[in-house]
């Protein structure tokens, strides 16, 4: 199977190197391509098909919703997802009306932006088979208005079924040893496979009398409602395990001496954080971040150019406390905590040795 293909485009260079950074962890999942203008993204478009197309609003020449714009006329398949600092009600409902398939505001987690990308890529246009990106109530829908006969023979894991069409009319369907409308049903609720068309196939027999827009508009009706359960069941798992890792870091944080903790990408993007209430008029999460973000460049360059192996853990002593960087190695991520003298050392390394212990497997699970 060909690897999708994702687009990111700013005008920011630095965000654009962050994003591209971050995502080659997700390189066996597709290829990513940064641009830093709307004309080098309609470049790449008109050269390579791209699956998913991440753009931000405000950019000179060509705005990002008229780049949307192109890309739906141009590219229907492609989807988009805008990203923005200027985020309004207007320019939401402005993206949707253009055909965004997701929003999200500046300053996002990157992870935020991952889950949006992994579940923009891996959500199916279709079977793959002779005919290409079509979502399979398409090819039924041009079985029926084009009045064809025809056979649609789906195979999903274990399973196989087949649709039949005499003169535009569903006539059969069946899946193992259902057949008839549940059979029918049964299809449009699969989430991958392959199908193929048979040009002129009869059915043997009729076991579907209904006209085809009924059976299409229940058939999704289902498959909706099964995609929403299954969406709601592993929302709720991955919310479960985000509150997991935010109550021990509640916890760790009420270590003595401890200012606050934080889980970073490699780039410097909060995922998690808690700060000791002591210090909350002193300390933000948002001020934090592009400190963190240039240490964590320099760091990566300074070990590069040394030739040492990937970061595990810095530690920063000064007359008024330490900083340390620790490697999550189960996400590349990191784990900073501040910490004032008040703190004992030794104790605080234990701490941390648990604490990442307690972490690790949950935000492995998140992937």
């Amino acid at each position: 199977m060909e690897k999708k293909r994702v687009l990111v485009v700013d005008d920011e260079e630095d965000l654009t190197w962050s994003i591209a950074r971050n995502l080659a962890r997700d390189k066996d999942r597709y290829d990513l391509i940064a641009v830093n203008s709307s004309r080098e993204a309609l470049d790449v478009l008109s050269q390579l098909p791209v699956d998913l197309v991440v753009s931000d609003v405000r950019m000179p020449e060509i705005s990002g919703l008229d780049l949307l714009l192109k890309i739906k006329e141009n590219y229907p398949l492609t989807k988009v997802i805008i990203m923005t600092a200027y985020g309004s009600s207007e320019v939401q409902d402005e993206a949707s009306k253009r055909g965004c398939f997701k929003y999200i505001e500046k300053p996002f987690e990157m992870n935020k932006l991952r889950e949006l990308i992994i579940s923009g890529i891996e959500q199916k246009k279709g079977f793959e088979g002779r005919i290409s990106d079509f979502q399979l109530s398409d090819l039924i829908q041009m079985n029926c208005l084009g009045r064809l006969t025809n056979a649609i023979f789906v195979n999903k894991d274990d399973q196989k079924g087949a649709i039949f069409f005499e003169d535009g009319n569903i006539v059969h369907s069946s899946v193992d040893e259902m057949e008839g409308e549940n059979a029918f049903y049964e299809i449009l609720t699969w989430q991958g496979g392959s199908f193929s068309v048979e040009k002129s196939r009869k059915a043997k027999m009729v076991t579907i009398h209904k006209g085809w827009q009924t059976l299409l508009l229940e058939g999704m009706r289902r498959a909706d409602e099964i995609r929403t359960i299954d969406k709601q069941d592993i929302e709720s798992e991955v919310t479960r395990k985000k509150q997991d890792i935010l109550k021990n870091l509640e916890k760790f944080v009420s270590t003595k001496g401890v200012i606050l903790v934080s889980i970073f990408t490699i780039e410097g993007f909060p995922t998690s954080s808690k700060i000791n209430s002591e210090y909350k008029d002193k300390y933000d999460i948002s001020s934090i971040s592009p400190i963190i973000s240039g240490l964590m460049k320099h760091l990566e360059t300074s070990i590069n150019d040394l030739s040492l192996a990937n970061l595990e853990e810095v530690m920063i002593e000064t007359k008024k406390g330490f900083l340390i960087l620790k490697t999550i190695p189960t996400k590349s991520d990191i784990l900073l905590v501040l910490a004032d003298k008040s703190t004992n050392h030794g104790m605080l390394k234990i701490e941390i040795k648990t604490l990442l212990k307690k972490i690790e497997s949950l935000i492995s699970d998140q992937d």
